[in-house]
Order: structure tokens, then sequence, then C-alpha cells
């Protein structure tokens, strides 16, 4: 394992203090941490404030079952091989109503289809879903269709904009090779 020196770009201090207003708005949302994450974004103040403000709203305040929420997120984050990313979010997964046997067939996604029966019809749309965004970013109509009548406007336009985002999340994860946190 490389040295913080030896990062392209190295990770702020854990016990950063400015710009103190954002840095203590991150640490307030994430339960008084900075994440790796965060620590690669407060190389720039705007992305850092831009990123905060979003995701905490993404985390906080959709409509959109909890449950698939994360399901979204971590299937982006096996396509994508972000692997940060799906440690995160594989607990919350399991916290929302997941099962290790569901976070177990996730891990294949990318490779595999899931097995019947693993996850309600719905998941296995929201999977698709998830997929063809990440993949091909055009999504079969019937597909959409679906999902529409399952979820209504407003909750389709959330697993989209979650599948999106955290597509967004991953590319970003993975091109600045943020690594798993520390105890």
């Amino acid at each position: 394992m490389s040295s913080d020196l030896d990062r392209l770009v190295p990770y702020q201090p854990l016990d950063l203090q400015e710009p103190a207003a954002l840095v203590s708005a991150i640490r307030q949302r994430r339960g008084g941490e900075l994440i790796n994450l965060d620590r690669m974004l407060l190389h720039s103040t705007p992305f850092a404030t831009g990123w905060n403000a979003f995701l905490g709203e993404v985390r906080a305040n959709l409509e959109l079952d909890f449950k698939l929420r994360e399901l979204a997120m971590c299937g982006v984050a096996v396509i994508n091989q972000a692997d940060y990313e799906f440690l995160h979010h594989a607990p919350i997964f399991i916290k929302a109503g997941g099962t290790q046997s569901q976070v177990d067939a996730l891990r294949d996604i990318a490779t595999n289809k899931v097995a019947p029966g693993l996850f309600s019809s719905l998941e296995e749309d929201a999977i698709e879903l998830t997929i063809q965004m990440t993949r091909t970013i055009k999504v079969d109509p019937e597909l959409m269709k679906r999902l529409k009548n399952n979820l209504g406007d407003q909750q389709l336009v959330e697993l989209v904009g979650v599948i999106a985002t955290y597509n967004m999340v991953s590319r970003f994860l993975v091109a600045l090779d943020v690594t798993p946190d520390h105890d």
C-alpha cells in the first residue's frame, strides 16, 4: 500500500479546519468526521460546497425508497469498479432491508444476471436501469414504462437521478484513486 505522499493528489489532512464553515458542514453531515472522499473534494472549495449540499439532499430528502436508493448506489459502484463506494453503501443497503445474499449478488451484476427470486420485480427493474444507464446511457422504453407504473413520476425521476449522481461519484473516486478509509 502506498503512502499519501505517493498519491498524485494527496488527501487533505484529517484535522483540516479551513474553510471553517464548509469543513464544519461536511463534518456535521458525516457525523463528525471527514472521509477520504471529503478530503479529496476539499481541494476545491466550490466543488466541495456544491457536492456536500447536493449529496446531502440525495442521501436524506428523497421520496424514493431508501433500499432502492442504496441498491442503485451499490450497483453503480460495482459496474464502475468503485470499491470505495460499494464498501460505504453495502452496509447501508443491509440496514435499509437488504440481505447479505443480495449484497453478494450485487457484487456480480457487472458480469452475471441476478438470480431469479432474490430481488423483487421492482428491484430487478431498478438493477436493470442501473446497468443500462451506467453502461450504455440509453434505457429501454419498456423498462422505463414499468418503472413509471411502479414508482410514479417523482420517484422515477429520483431513481434516475440517484443512478446519474452515483455514476458521477464513482467516476470521481476511481479517477482520483480514492481509497477506503482507515480506522
